[in-house]
């Protein structure tokens, strides 16, 4: 009975675990969304405002070092790898 019972203690926190990774996930999707709209609006608006991250994301560039630039976007913005990629080459048009 108390391998019974220790067993679903333990399904019980796994899927509590699951269950605040997913809600987790999809705040973080929603809030990545919010915020791609209001760069647009802003992009819309002529309104832009450059990032505490976007000199050294551009002396990267310059110095031909993208994958590191893209790390550094990542690490600053929290950015997705395929997101922080076209963020990049959006900088650096030559890439």
């Amino acid at each position: 009975m108390d391998i019974l019972g220790l067993s679903l203690i333990i399904l019980l926190v796994l899927f509590g675990i699951g269950s605040i990774e997913n809600r987790i996930s999809r705040q973080d999707k929603r809030v990545a969304r919010v915020e791609h709209k209001l760069d647009l609006i802003l992009d819309h608006l002529g309104l832009r405002e450059p990032e505490p991250w976007s000199d050294e994301v551009g002396a990267l560039l310059r110095d031909g070092r993208k994958i590191e630039a893209i790390k550094v976007y990542r690490e600053a913005t929290g950015a997705g790898l395929k997101e922080a990629k076209e963020a990049v080459e959006k900088i650096d048009p030559a890439s």
